[in-house]
């Protein structure tokens, strides 16, 4: 018997502290069978109703309006007239169609200078002042570069697109980015580190990630209706900087995958969560640490290596660099060039002097 949400209403609220969607329906037993069989149920007995956490997987699940991104921000920000700058900055994100990585990102840095502004308008903020606020971060905070590059691009867009003060920043200097490579792990270490997983979705998620080179986001993203199983061929919707592509599906991943859809029944996204809808990045990024906990790799690596691998090891293979970045998605072959620095093939191949002697 499945959850038909037809057949009740519900109402957002707090409960203990928590935010909760509240669960209404007539006291007829075959409904409260039904409900009981929610995942995450709860029942209250001060409020006489049954309820679930608000959670986006819920909300997807009950067709309720998603949770507004930066919400938890804008309790944090003190001053009314920030507030409504904070606003003004999400809704010109929007407009200019940001995806929500970004404005989740921008978002929260942008909602810290509000919080340590106070009472002081936004508006009123002198170049002086915005530059003691950097220093600030680096000298006491000691934020990483690239955190601080999205703080300063979270704020030059607030007054550069929202205040059109388009000459604000032309004094504020960048540190310099860390020139690091990508991180990649063995064929051999892969290859181990699959066979160490029996759940047959985690397999593939897994599996999919390496096999097509793809952003944890875009496994997430995929549809069924994305994969071509005649062309052999995966449609990447609206990627990073909303550019689609195609990818080549794994000949030996075809068998694995009809028998994955056979047995869980995905419904519209190739991967769902256990509450129904999008299967979450944290989870598909707890997969991937256990994977490598299991199979004793000792890397310190994200989900993210399996993409940087299937580039080094394409390359490896003798594929043309132009391929790849096609592959990948990249936008400046420069991006994709990187790879080739992190490539042992060749240099593996040079002696070294020593071995002359």
């Amino acid at each position: 018997m499945s959850f038909d949400v037809n057949n009740y209403s519900f109402s957002l609220g707090q409960h203990k502290g928590q935010q909760v969607i509240w669960i209404h329906f007539p006291k007829i037993q075959n409904l409260i069978d039904e409900a009981k069989k929610l995942v995450g149920i709860h029942w209250s007995a001060s409020q006489k109703c049954w309820y679930v956490l608000d959670k986006t997987a819920y909300r997807l699940q009950f067709n309720l309006v998603p949770k507004e991104i930066g919400n938890e921000q804008l309790l944090s920000i003190t001053s009314e007239t920030n507030k409504a700058a904070f606003r003004k900055f999400q809704e010109q994100m929007k407009l200019k169609a940001y995806n929500l990585n970004t404005i989740k990102t921008y978002s929260k840095e942008f909602a810290h200078l509000l919080q340590i502004l106070k009472e002081h308008p936004v508006d009123e903020l002198s170049l002086e002042r915005l530059r003691a606020y950097f220093v600030y971060c680096i000298v006491t905070l000691k934020i990483k570069a690239n955190t601080l590059h999205s703080r300063i691009n979270a704020i030059k867009f607030y007054f550069e697109q929202v205040l059109h003060r388009e000459k604000f920043f032309f004094d504020i200097p960048r540190p310099q980015k860390p020139s690091l490579l990508p991180k990649v792990i063995s064929a051999k270490d892969i290859v181990k580190m699959i066979q160490v997983v029996d759940n047959p979705k985690h397999k593939l998620i897994l599996c999919l990630c390496y096999g097509m080179g793809l952003r944890v986001s875009e496994i997430i993203n995929l549809k069924i209706s994305n994969i071509d199983s005649d062309r052999m061929q995966v449609h990447i919707e609206a990627s990073k900087n909303k550019k689609d592509r195609y990818v080549n599906l794994p000949n030996n991943i075809l068998e694995p995958l009809r028998s994955y859809c056979k047995q869980y029944l995905p419904k519209y996204y190739l991967f769902e969560g256990q509450y129904g809808g999008q299967y979450s990045v944290r989870s598909a990024q707890a997969i991937f640490k256990n994977a490598m906990n299991k199979a004793k790799i000792n890397k310190r690596v994200g989900i993210h290596v399996l993409r940087y691998s299937y580039a080094t090891h394409l390359l490896e293979y003798g594929i043309d660099i132009t391929f790849i970045q096609q592959l990948l998605g990249h936008n400046d072959i420069t991006t994709t060039l990187i790879y080739t620095q992190v490539s042992t093939k060749q240099l593996s191949n040079i002696k070294s002097p020593l071995d002359y002697l």
